[in-house]
């Protein structure tokens, strides 16, 4: 299995540990699973099987840099990560990549990764996910730096929106509740929400800066929503809470 350098690393702070990985290992996906993840996944197809075991493994890696042990990674009924007491992470994969970002709670109130093939979407999506600014942005950003998939480039932005709000929040978000304004010379996206935002400790959710990143055949976008020096003050040090699993 080969793990690597690859373009996430390059998007996340210090205070995020994370791995990637460009192949899936030799074997069945389960001898690389905990019972409990196996059995969640005993019935999906192999493809699923082994996108499913691979990105824990790199999960589970990054867990290991911050002093986390192996425990089993069950989705819940949204299909996200459950992640032990103490943790923050997301996931992403897509052909020919898997990766997994994870922090300590203390210091960051939440993670969305999301990582997508720089190839264009297929016909229709981008009207159904864009707003009319992002359309229009995109066809711009198309002519100026076309070996980017500006396309693909939002639709990875909302994924990765989503996956910050919704642990948050336990709350839907439709693509068209959030605007985002990629910037192309600076390899950042903000995101602008455009519904009420609840009140949640730790996080302001009304705009979210993020980083994106484009090597080769990848797009690759991430949000790390960090805590105020006074949030962290008022929770458990990272090290005694992550390490207590």
């Amino acid at each position: 299995m080969t793990y690597g350098k690859g373009v996430l690393k390059e998007l996340l702070p210090p205070a995020v540990a994370a791995e990637e990985a460009f192949e899936d290992p030799p074997g069945p996906p389960s001898d690389h699973l905990l019972p409990p993840e196996a059995d969640v996944i005993s019935r999906a197809i192999p493809r699923r099987q082994r996108e499913f075991a691979t990105v824990r493994l790199c999960a589970r890696r990054a867990m290991s840099t911050l002093g986390v042990g192996p425990v089993p990674l069950l989705p819940d009924r949204h299909r996200a990560p459950q992640w032990p007491h103490g943790l923050v992470g997301s996931m992403t994969h897509c052909d020919g990549y898997r990766a997994a970002a994870v922090a300590p709670s203390g210091q960051v109130a939440g993670i969305g990764i999301d990582a997508e093939p720089n190839l264009p979407l297929p016909a229709g999506v981008l009207n159904a996910i864009a707003l009319g600014p992002e359309r229009a942005q995109v066809e711009a950003l198309l002519l100026r730096v076309p070996e980017v998939r500006w396309d693909r480039m939002l639709f990875s932005a909302k994924e990765t929106v989503f996956k910050v709000w919704h642990p948050l929040t336990r709350r839907q978000l439709g693509f068209d509740q959030a605007l985002i304004e990629l910037e192309p010379e600076t390899g950042t996206f903000t995101a602008r929400l455009l519904i009420p935002v609840p009140d949640v400790e730790g996080a302001r959710l009304h705009r979210l800066a993020g980083r994106w990143g484009c090597r080769k055949n990848l797009v690759v976008t991430a949000i790390t929503l960090l805590r105020t020096p006074t949030e962290r003050m008022s929770r458990p040090a990272a090290g005694k809470e992550a390490t207590g699993i």
